[in-house]
């Protein structure tokens, strides 16, 4: 049986302890990292045969007490734990139900277009958790326009990401922005979602991105760092407003400091005249 989201997180979890932060003894002559799976299974009060079954797919369905006892185990803080429990849901979920997979809607209401009007000249954009780019205000498309992140006809935030070059030039902190894109797909709000990332994105985005898909590290979110093609460096904070219902989200961009403020005002530069 193929392993699930949930079993890929505890393993990676049990990987990256290490025993002496646990108080345990080192061992040599181990080939793999971190905890042994009699280690937390111990810690856990399970056995090492269940929690087998849980790592390798085999249990889809641990008990919320297992769970809870599994993030005690392994010290999570408290977006780990979120986390632990959203896989434990989507896992259960998707042994019991069948789905087809069928991608998320790209409609946006005409109330958030307008929202979107009365943000110019400011950076914003309304996206899904797949990461399509569904619509922007002219100040986002000055920010990333020249960087070529809305040059394909649905453009998608993952896809140019992963498969386009200029995204690591155009992204000072790639590493962490990857870490953070892959993370948010977790939080697609549907099994058949979840089923279109794996089919159709995954193969395109190749093993950068599949290896932090099955990893699912929780990201630390820090300030934007974008490194425009007009030579500027700008520092932005991001603030994300779910909109209910339609499994959207407004996301705003704004100045970190006010040397990025400036440039955004078009003081200087030719930010503003990007198309």
């Amino acid at each position: 049986m193929a392993t699930t989201p949930l079993g890929n997180f505890i393993r990676a979890k049990r990987d990256a302890v290490q025993p002496a932060a646990l108080g345990l003894p080192e061992r040599r002559r181990r080939r793999s990292p971190g905890l042994r799976r009699q280690d937390l299974a111990d810690r856990a009060d399970v056995s090492v045969e269940y929690l087998a079954r849980i790592e390798q797919g085999r249990d889809r369905n641990p008990s919320p007490a297992v769970v809870g006892a599994l993030a005690d185990a392994l010290r999570l803080d408290a977006s780990e734990r979120n986390h632990l429990r959203y896989l434990a849901k989507i896992t259960g979920d998707a042994c019991a139900v069948d789905v087809r997979p069928v991608p998320p809607s790209r409609e946006v209401r005409g109330s958030v277009l307008r929202m979107l009007e009365l943000l110019e000249p400011g950076a914003a954009f309304v996206t899904n958790r797949l990461g399509d780019v569904l619509a922007h205000t002219a100040g986002f498309r000055a920010v990333v326009g020249a960087a070529g992140l809305l040059d394909a006809d649905r453009p998608n935030l993952n896809h140019y990401l992963f498969t386009d070059p200029r995204a690591r030039a155009f992204f000072a902190d790639w590493d962490d922005v990857a870490d953070e894109q892959t993370f948010d797909l977790w939080q697609a709000p549907s099994l058949e979602n979840l089923e279109w990332l794996t089919a159709e994105l995954a193969p395109a985005a190749g093993e950068e991105f599949t290896r932090r898909l099955h990893l699912a590290t929780v990201p630390r979110r820090g300030v934007l760092r974008l490194d425009h093609p007009e030579g500027h460096r700008l520092r932005l904070l991001r603030e994300t407003l779910e909109l209910p219902g339609d499994a959207q989200q407004l996301v705003v961009l704004m100045a970190e400091d006010a040397a990025t403020a400036a440039v955004l005002a078009g003081s200087g530069s030719r930010l503003r005249s990007v198309s």
